[in-house]
């Protein structure tokens, strides 16, 4: 999966204004459209979504627009930037995927069959190659810096290190402190609770690796939905290797 930070850093400054009122191209989301002009949305953020899952975030403009049938200038007047375009279509999958994590958690009520539910449906509708990229760091941090257990429960993130006799020990490291303009991008927190939540009853219940964590998952997601030519092709591929990686997730008997 190709991601590039630098088509993030800047999609909230483009959409809030330095006084922190939203700009106008946030507030036109919410405005009624046209007939035309609503079809046209709906047609470059189709397109954003497929363009962005095949070649990731730094796919131009111009890929959108082509892919879209529409003109770029069409694409510009309803974004004014790549960042608000690449900051929609982040929030949207984001969404998308806590919206599977929650319905899992509700409707499973073994913690394994929820996890793999969860894994299942999420890397079955392609959202994880749209996952906006801090996410993905989750759990990155300097391995020198240990939190108390309230971070422990806040983060969920622990990290595995060999503790006496080589043996695994597991314990939690402070995450990477998250700029400004990443914190809550698209609902980012919100997934990691959910997610989190998955992770902790399956890890309760001694049927997930201890060492498992909520970045594992996600990168799981990310990485099972490989984006081939051919969508049968693709779907198998996607269910074999989620397969391998399932068998790798679970905790087995000493």
């Amino acid at each position: 999966m190709h991601i590039q930070d630098s088509h993030w850093s800047g999609a909230v400054a483009t959409e809030v204004g330095g006084s922190g009122r939203v700009s106008a191209a946030a507030n036109s989301r919410s405005a009624p459209l046209r007939v035309d002009a609503q079809r046209n949305l709906e047609h470059v953020l189709r397109a954003a979504r497929e363009v962005f899952g095949e070649l990731g975030y730094g796919a131009p403009m111009e890929d959108v627009a082509r892919r879209a049938r529409v003109g770029v200038g069409t694409v510009y007047r309803r974004f004014p930037s790549k960042d608000v375009l690449v900051r929609r279509i982040a929030e949207e999958e984001t969404s998308r995927l806590t919206e599977q994590a929650r319905t899992a958690l509700g409707q499973e009520e073994e913690p394994w069959s929820a996890l793999s539910r969860f894994l299942r449906t999420s890397v079955a509708s392609g959202a994880g190659r749209l996952l906006p990229p801090h996410v993905l760091r989750v759990g990155v941090a300097d391995d020198s810096t240990v939190v108390d257990d309230a971070v422990r429960e806040e983060t969920r993130v622990p990290q595995q290190r060999l503790g006496l006799a080589g043996q695994p020990e597991l314990r939690v490291v402070a995450p990477r402190p998250v700029p400004a303009a990443e914190q809550d991008d698209a609902g980012a927190g919100e997934l990691l609770d959910v997610v989190g939540q998955l992770v902790d009853r399956a890890r309760a219940a001694g049927e997930l690796r201890a060492d498992v964590t909520v970045a594992d998952v996600l990168l799981v997601i990310a990485t099972a939905a490989p984006s081939l030519p051919d969508a049968a092709q693709q779907a198998a591929a996607s269910a074999r290797l989620l397969d391998i990686l399932l068998e790798g997730l679970r905790s087995r008997p000493v």
